[in-house]
């Protein structure tokens, strides 16, 4: 069997504040609320997915609501994250939305907007062309405007040679370019393609050698995750990582997509994920994200686990 990456497949990080994390993602950025369930391994905590409106795998980013304090910034850690938007009118439309949004510049010969959340999430977007694939035409952003899709997230780590070995060797990623990053004095970001190309497939790679390592905390990132076609594809991943050497979680079974987590030699989470079953496994696909949603194997401590979770409006 062939191995690629088909790029992203979701993000997910840590909030501290769940009511708030929802009102931004979906009054302020216009993701569609798709999942609404628990931290399977933590079920004290929310895990909201937020994506377009068909609830495509590549266009969620995730959140653990865990209590936790703000992140300490450093390396071994996602440093920003993207989503590509249709042009660079969508980014005047979002730079004038977003209070304290930077300003439109230029990174890596495309178009675009820094900016964070609430809790200090780093995010950027992209211009890339092209309108919206599955608008959420419930939105409160105008269609020719929303998110669509992750793109060019950026991980740092301390020594870059350690982690180009795994992303090309083990992994199958393309070294393809550098570029000077306005953010970090001109540093070079060091890209990596996968799968079809395009910043929905590319992974940047920022090396801040001495620098502290992060501190985990809201307003930070858990994990990366990349897509895999199928179980028979995660199967033969596992297999190709063990016998590389890379130490890792085995299958895990998510319910909404099968799973494999390791660490890149930079310490930051990396996970493969299925694109199906989805979202609609348990849920209408007009009506995702409206009630609380548990897998199999919690439904029966449904009343325990609605008792020990918060509002969310």
């Amino acid at each position: 069997m062939s191995l690629e990456l088909g790029g992203f497949h979701h993000l997910t990080a840590v909030t501290a504040d769940a009511p708030g994390n929802v009102a931004f993602y979906t009054r302020t950025l216009g993701l569609r609320l798709v999942k609404k369930t628990v931290n399977q391994d933590d079920t004290t905590a929310y895990h909201l997915f937020y994506a377009d409106g068909a609830a495509s795998p590549g266009s969620d980013i995730t959140f653990f609501d865990w209590p936790v304090g703000r992140e300490s910034r450093g390396t071994c850690s996602v440093a920003s994250t993207g989503y590509t938007v249709a042009r660079a009118d969508s980014l005047a439309f979002w730079r004038d939305r977003l209070p304290g949004a930077g300003e439109i510049v230029e990174r890596d010969g495309r178009a675009t907007l820094r900016f964070e959340d609430p809790e200090g999430q780093r995010l950027l977007l992209i211009a890339d062309g092209g309108l919206p694939e599955h608008p959420w035409e419930r939105s409160p952003v105008p269609e020719q405007h929303q998110l669509k899709a992750l793109a060019a997230i950026t991980i740092s780590v301390p020594r870059l040679a350690r982690t180009e070995r795994v992303l090309v060797d083990v992994i199958g990623m393309r070294r393809l370019r550098d570029f000077a990053s306005p953010d970090h004095g001109g540093a070079p970001v060091h890209v990596f393609g996968m799968g079809p190309g395009g910043p929905s497939a590319e992974l940047h790679v920022l090396e801040e050698a001495g620098a502290a390592s992060a501190q985990p905390g809201a307003g930070g990132v858990h994990h990366v995750a990349f897509r895999v076609p199928d179980r028979a594809a995660l199967t033969a991943w596992t297999e190709r990582l063990t016998a590389a050497g890379v130490r890792n979680s085995g299958e895990v079974e998510r319910y909404y997509f099968r799973s494999l987590y390791f660490r890149e030699p930079g310490g930051v989470l990396f996970e493969l994920a299925t694109d199906g079953p989805g979202f609609a496994a348990d849920e209408p696909l007009e009506s995702l994200g409206e009630t609380l949603s548990l897998p199999p194997f919690l439904e029966g401590k449904r009343a325990e686990i609605e008792a020990r979770l918060k509002p969310l409006s």
